[in-house]
């Protein structure tokens, strides 16, 4: 193939040099956006006095995403991700500048919804490019570079956009964006060309049904955020409803065999599930954790998740140099036994005694597990993956991540709204389902390698 006639020896040779610098800043982006707009929302649900929509404006874009991603893996393998990437990138500038110059709350949740599209349809093509552009060699840096790409944005990203609402007006994090992201995609245009026109292929047979079976995945996920945020009887009838069209839908979106853990690919998918579970679980209860129980200030709390954000890099750049394991399975299981005893760790903060610099320490451990681990997932839902296949496949990882990220947070937060107040015994119950999640994801790891006999 013309795309490794060359060889390549490292991310920023003269031929990968514009693909790798255009990919990573569409992911730095695409953290940026998703941070920063948690910062500005509340300013914005009070301008445009949209509070009854203040949870739609954050489910909508999940719920549009999680189609988007099946649209475009269905697209990649039948067309190859250049028109996925480019439509993406469309849909995703059209979205925020709805947004940011939406004169109603209706109108930026519609921009919302247009943006969260075009991030979904991005996140896949980005997968499926550096499965045909890089040299299996080199993918496990590139997953560590689009890693790192998020921790900028986690460490300025909420007081950059805190400052752009305070001197400049909320309308321009959404506006500032679409000046960097469409010269990002034109550095990656030229290696787009270089892979070769992908031959035009009929659409793979039940690609409208799953296409349908994505929507009702996304509108059950955006059910369980929704109620995930309510209290009483309401709250748990919507988590309730969420749950039961997720068991649904999502099956029918994921390899078969995903639910057993069935050796491979839906074992891969699971293990990342799993960790973005775990992760999300106990990233959410933290802050309120210390700032109820050890008086921490909020900026105070934040700097215990930047700890997790940069071990997080750590792990990523480590993975992404150290020399290929004997056993695929030695890094998803180094890394989901982080996960598990660095959410372990966290939880012991319910106990007065505990110093607070445990929690710190493992959080860092999480987040250095994190690292060891996502890379290491996706490199190796690529390599279990046929050319026709990769488009699919990385859409499966991503939406098994989404959802399983989402269930596990609608339960939180009908767990913390179960009393009258968050308390110890709220915080223990959640962080021991963290910790739960990365322990299965340990014995369940070795599952990753396929047998010789049925490969």
């Amino acid at each position: 193939m013309t795309a490794t006639a060359a060889p390549a020896t490292h991310l920023y040779s003269p031929r990968l040099r514009a693909m790798t610098v255009g990919s990573v800043a569409l992911v730095s982006l695409l953290a940026f956006e998703a941070l920063a707009v948690g910062t500005a929302m509340p300013t914005v649900a009070r301008s445009l006095d949209g509070l009854t929509l203040y949870a739609l404006a954050f489910g909508g874009p999940f719920a549009s995403g999680v189609v988007a991603m099946v649209a475009s893996g269905i697209w990649c393998d039948a067309r190859g991700p250049r028109a996925p990437m480019w439509h993406g990138v469309a849909w995703f500038v059209a979205g925020l500048v709805v947004a940011g110059v939406a004169p109603t709350m209706e109108l930026l949740v519609v921009g919302r919804v247009v943006q969260g599209f075009g991030s979904g349809l991005l996140s896949v093509a980005l997968y499926v490019i550096v499965g045909q552009a890089y040299p299996e060699e080199l993918r496990r840096r590139v997953f560590a570079a689009f890693a790192a790409a998020w921790v900028v944005p986690s460490l300025v990203g909420p007081a950059l956009a805190g400052l752009i609402v305070e001197h400049l007006g909320w309308r321009w994090v959404f506006l500032a964006v679409p000046a960097v992201a469409v010269p990002a995609v034109l550095l990656i245009q030229p290696g787009l060309r270089a892979l070769g026109a992908a031959v035009p292929a009929r659409p793979p047979a039940g690609a409208l049904a799953r296409i349908g079976w994505a929507c009702g995945a996304g509108a059950s996920a955006a059910l369980l955020h929704h109620g995930g945020q309510q209290r009483g009887v309401l709250g748990g009838l919507l988590v309730a409803a969420g749950l039961v069209g997720l068991l649904v839908c999502a099956p029918r979106l994921l390899p078969a065999g995903f639910l057993r853990a069935r050796r491979g690919l839906p074992t891969v998918v699971g293990l990342r599930g799993l960790a973005s579970a775990a992760f999300a679980g106990a990233e959410v209860v933290i802050p309120l954790m210390l700032s109820r129980e050890r008086g921490f200030s909020p900026t105070a709390a934040g700097l215990v998740l930047t700890v997790g954000a940069l071990s997080w890099s750590v792990g990523s750049w480590l993975q992404g140099r150290l020399a290929a394991p004997r056993s695929a399975a030695t890094l998803p299981r180094a890394g989901l036994g982080c996960v598990a005893l660095g959410t372990a760790t966290v939880a012991s903060a319910v106990l007065p005694g505990v110093p607070v610099a445990l929690t710190v320490l493992g959080w860092a451990v999480a987040g250095l597990g994190m690292g060891l681990l996502y890379p290491s997932l996706s490199v190796l839902t690529l390599d279990l993956s046929a050319p026709g296949e990769q488009g699919r496949n990385s859409s499966a990882l991503q939406l098994g991540d989404s959802l399983a990220a989402a269930t596990v947070l609608a339960l939180t937060g009908a767990v913390l709204a179960a009393g009258p107040a968050p308390g110890p015994a709220s915080y223990a119950v959640t962080l021991a389902v963290a910790a739960g999640c990365g322990l299965l994801g340990v014995l369940l790891a070795a599952r990753v390698v396929v047998r010789p006999s049925v490969a």
